[in-house]
């Protein structure tokens, strides 16, 4: 037989119901729980959002954080970055700053004595500079990584 959790929110009156089997653990169930009822409470105050451009936009960013948390708990991390990529891309965020934010990132990691760790050499996306395995031939003077633009 299925379980089921209902959370509202008092606010709004959203009603949101997992039905499912749910583990037997106490824990997990707590968790069920809490999860239900803070995506209730989100959704309620999205949806008290006055003005419709800015409840849209507050969607979207939810849709995006979920799919990222998805593809975290999946460890699809290429996902990950392409949706970051996507999200910074979409704020006006352009191909040049994202190789400039990663550059200062590869010298405040050297003048700490350190490397960025593996897989994070492309650390919004970029698969041109992921993973880092040493120097990158179009880069000559950056031992590191892509010279400033």
């Amino acid at each position: 037989m299925p379980n089921q959790y209902v959370a509202s929110d008092t606010r709004t009156g959203l009603e949101v119901q997992v039905t499912g089997t749910f583990p037997e653990d106490p824990d997990d169930r707590v968790r069920i729980a809490r999860t239900t009822n803070l995506f209730t409470r989100l959704m309620g105050t999205v949806l008290s959002t006055a003005s419709d451009a800015e409840r849209r936009e507050r969607f979207r960013a939810i849709e995006t954080q979920l799919e990222v948390a998805d593809a975290l708990v999946r460890g699809d991390f290429a996902e990950v970055q392409r949706l970051v990529r996507e999200t910074l891309h979409s704020m006006g965020v352009t191909e040049d700053q994202l190789r400039e934010v990663e550059q200062q990132l590869r010298e405040q990691m050297s003048r700490l004595g350190q490397e960025l760790p593996p897989g994070l050499g492309g650390l919004f996306g970029n698969a041109d500079d992921a993973p880092d395995s040493g120097p990158d031939p179009r880069y000559p003077d950056d031992p590191g990584g892509p010279a400033k633009p």
